[in-house]
């Protein structure tokens, strides 16, 4: 039999908004919910086969010819990603990440940027092993050789920040930085930090008061590794200008793309890191941790964010009022409608 193919232009699975080409496996029927049509999702989305989607409006579905169906879905004849490949495919990336920082702890690798959605742990992993490292050094009666930077920064602040951190087996960690990508002064100087190249030489040629009080030089050497974690993905910024900017940095130093942009990665991720024993401090027992991320799911088109951080806020109200905490994450943590 020849496979159908239908284009949605609005609907809704579990709450979350579906649109694009799929396969169809049922036409239009009519339930208790109103219209819907069932269509293969797996090429999609992870994890998911047949699925049913509620339609507001049946006439935003139309038929597709299969040429041309074929050619919008890219011409794909792989084998759909299955819930395991894909959860395997997740923590082989963070998996990678460790990897990768433990080199630039050892200084094997000076210069990595890691990219990624915010809430899914980027910054955990990296922390801890910077937590590691810290302990590793006090041990040996040194003091810390790591710091990490979050939120807004002006190009003399992340001057010194450099200057104080430019020792060999210095490392410092940028989190939540990004503004410092859209700041001309700020780019060239971390282009310098995240070279590859043997001699990283950072220069300050304005006139300043606050480098001058504090003892800082207008030139040095640095000889310490970085580790850059942003929420942007450098492969996708629009703008021309930032666009090469980003591109120069990509070139200067490893990039780790975690490659989660799906809502399904999403809660694949929280599912494992929950089954990792996120929640264990909780008591909930696995029925209550999966009513949690179940809820989650149910509820993710009105979620303020998809993160590990709205997986606690929820427990936390779980835990708080077992009876009603599913009201107060209502009004705590959704988008009004």
């Amino acid at each position: 039999m020849e496979k159908k193919y239908v284009s949605i232009k609005s609907g809704k699975y579990r709450n979350a908004k579906i649109s694009g080409v799929f396969p169809l496996v049922k036409d239009v029927s009519f339930g208790k919910k109103g219209a819907f049509i069932t269509v293969d999702a797996s090429n999609q989305f992870a994890g998911l086969g047949n699925i049913r989607v509620l339609l507001n409006d049946v006439n935003n579905v139309e038929h597709v010819d299969a040429v041309i169906a074929e050619a919008q879905m890219g011409n794909k004849e792989e084998v759909a990603e299955t819930k395991k490949e894909a959860m395997d495919r997740i923590r082989r990336r963070f998996d990678i990440l460790q990897e990768m920082t433990r080199a630039v702890i050892k200084g094997t690798v000076r210069g990595l940027i890691l990219s990624g959605p915010p809430g899914v742990g980027k910054s955990f992993g990296v922390e801890t092993e910077m937590e590691k490292y810290d302990m590793f050094n006090k041990l040996k009666g040194k003091g810390p050789k790591t710091e990490i930077v979050k939120g807004a920064m002006t190009p003399i602040g992340l001057y010194q920040t450099l200057y104080n951190n430019s020792n060999k087996g210095d490392v410092i960690v940028f989190d939540d930085c990004d503004s410092v990508l859209f700041d001309e002064v700020c780019l060239n100087m971390l282009k310098a930090v995240l070279d590859s190249g043997k001699k990283r030489t950072i220069s300050w040629k304005s006139e300043s008061v606050a480098l001058r009080r504090e003892g800082i030089p207008d030139r040095f050497e640095f000889s310490g590794s970085a580790i850059f974690i942003s929420n942007v993905s450098f492969e996708s910024v629009k703008s021309k200008k930032i666009r090469d900017h980003l591109e120069a940095l990509m070139s200067r130093c490893h990039y780790i793309d975690l490659e989660m942009d799906k809502v399904t990665d999403k809660f694949l991720r929280i599912e494992q890191i929950v089954g990792d024993g996120m929640l264990d401090e909780y008591e909930f027992g696995a029925k209550g941790n999966a009513e949690v991320v179940d809820y989650m799911l149910e509820k993710s088109a009105r979620l303020r964010e998809i993160s590990l951080r709205m997986v606690l806020k929820v427990a936390d109200l779980r835990k708080m009022s077992p009876k009603t905490w599913k009201e107060l994450a209502e009004s705590t943590c959704m988008k009004r409608v």
